[in-house]
């Protein structure tokens, strides 16, 4: 831009008769005598009418060494600066294969469930979800990750023998190991033996106590309070129709009647069954059996093992084995610093889930290891987390995975998946639960699509019936044919 100063002169053409051009050699004497007066006010007036802009250019005044020109003040206005918009959020996959008609079959009862994308997080379905209710036995698979955390995948439950304060005098020390077997056709493949036990005592003991023998057997059940074996809100028939037995540190082959299947009859004393078996496997069967913990320091006489832990995971999931589940869940609050008794493990189960998975426990009650009781409280939410670290083999849960039973194929699940359901055999992993008032089903769906997606549903209510394990296996069938285009509603 040019400023005044630079612009080029033109002749002059004579007076006006308006009188412009008048007293043209005065006016250029006035402009020479007074130039830097003038060039101010000429820049003064440029300025009003260019505005702001010129001078952000600079002007230049004069010719040769310009004098320096007063520079106006300006208020300048500062305009707030515009919001930047941001970038559009990516469109949502409308996922359009519903379940909810599924999901409502009055059979459900109560429901509530919950299905994730493992790959994504994403929830793709979800009813109350979040809400803290009874399990059943898919409570099972919170047991099992518990003690893969506190006890590890390959600690071995011992039961052992020691020397006695006495002369005659020796203790069976139970540590927690249900699996110890008195007959060679054990429902627990490859539990220890307890002829195994005996015949290490007995040789040890002579060694020790030439001469003497033995006359009184000791039984030591007080790893955790012998007397807390029975949660009150438990049905009683549990045990007499051979769900469970009591919760004992020392007992033999799950106190079943009979040690080579999984339901059989449980006794009022399984501490008291297996003194007498051990007695007679030792060989002294009319030796006086009395109970008393152990003698400080006490000598060694013999040892065996249970299965590792992980082993004993996939006998407890694959039948839902009650007992073995809550062996574990004492252990498990033992570890963490629990004295063992079913209160302990509100506190404690949680904590090791919490710490070691990462997943919230708030909300969460742990009344037992098994699922009995309808007072444990654990949102479907939680389950369905759970289940994705247990398909990506999270901090060992593969051993969970591989437990699982399997849609018309294993375990609980052997004799589902009929009919129009048929579709889905061998593509659900999930862990079954039924206690009086809830029917259960959770775990991994490989679906017809590819995807694959994690779930945990409720059936809950005081009238359900056995009819919600059909309508359980149509919902995961639906799940499986809808994949991951499962709508929300």
């Amino acid at each position: 831009m040019t400023e005044p100063d630079d612009r080029p002169t033109t002749p002059q053409q004579g007076p006006r008769a308006d009188g412009e051009g008048a007293d043209a050699t005065g006016l250029r004497a006035a402009f020479a005598k007074h130039r830097v007066a003038w060039i101010t006010a000429a820049s003064v007036a440029a300025f009003a009418l260019l505005g702001s802009g010129a001078l952000a250019a600079g002007a230049s005044v004069g010719s040769g060494t310009p004098e320096a020109a007063p520079t106006p003040t300006a208020t300048v206005t500062v305009e707030p600066p515009r919001a930047v918009p941001t970038a559009a959020p990516a469109p949502a996959t409308l996922r359009t294969c519903s379940v909810a008609e599924l999901a409502a079959d009055s059979r459900l009862a109560n429901f509530q469930g919950q299905v994730r994308n493992t790959e994504t997080g994403e929830v793709l379905f979800d009813r109350k979800g979040d809400d803290p209710e009874r399990t059943g036995s898919v409570l099972k698979v919170l047991t099992a990750a518990s003690a893969l955390a506190a006890l590890g995948p390959d600690y071995r439950i011992p039961t052992r023998v020691v020397q006695g304060d006495r002369p005659g005098q020796i203790v069976l020390v139970g540590g927690g190991d249900p699996t110890i077997s008195a007959v060679s056709n054990s429902f627990y493949e490859g539990a220890p033996k307890l002829s195994d036990l005996a015949a290490q005592a007995l040789a040890a003991y002579q060694a020790a106590n030439p001469g003497q023998p033995i006359t009184e057997l000791v039984l030591d059940a007080t790893l955790w309070n012998p007397d807390d074996n029975y949660d009150e809100s438990w049905d009683a028939d549990q045990r007499t129709i051979g769900y469970s037995s009591l919760v004992t540190a020392l007992q033999v082959d799950g106190d079943r009647q009979n040690p080579s299947v999984g339901t059989s009859p449980r006794s009022t004393d399984p501490v008291g069954r297996a003194g007498q078996a051990f007695a007679d496997a030792l060989g002294v069967p009319n030796a006086t059996i009395t109970r008393a913990a152990a003698p400080e320091n006490a000598a060694v006489l013999g040892e065996v093992f249970s299965q590792p832990v992980s082993t004993l995971i996939g006998q407890m999931e694959l039948t839902s084995d009650n007992t073995l589940a809550e062996q574990l869940a004492r252990l498990v609050s033992l570890d963490a610093g629990g004295d063992g008794s079913f209160a302990s493990l509100t506190q404690t189960i949680p904590r090791v889930l919490a710490d070691t998975y990462g997943i919230p426990t708030d909300g969460m009650v742990i009344r037992d290891g098994s699922g009995l009781s309808e007072f444990n409280r654990v949102p479907p939410s939680y389950v369905a987390q759970l289940m994705v670290k247990v398909l990506n083999g999270e901090n060992g849960l593969g051993v969970v995975y591989d437990a699982l039973p399997v849609s018309g194929q294993t375990g609980t699940l052997a004799s589902r998946f009929t009919g129009p359901n048929a579709v889905a055999r061998g593509a659900i992993n999930a862990k079954t639960g039924w206690i009086d008032t809830a029917y259960t089903l959770a775990g991994i769906v490989h679906a017809e699509d590819g995807s694959t997606l994690s779930f945990a549903f409720y059936a809950v209510g005081d009238g359900v019936q056995d009819s919600a394990r059909q309508a359980l296996d149509n919902l995961a069938t639906g799940v499986w044919r809808c994949g991951a285009n499962l709508a929300a509603n």
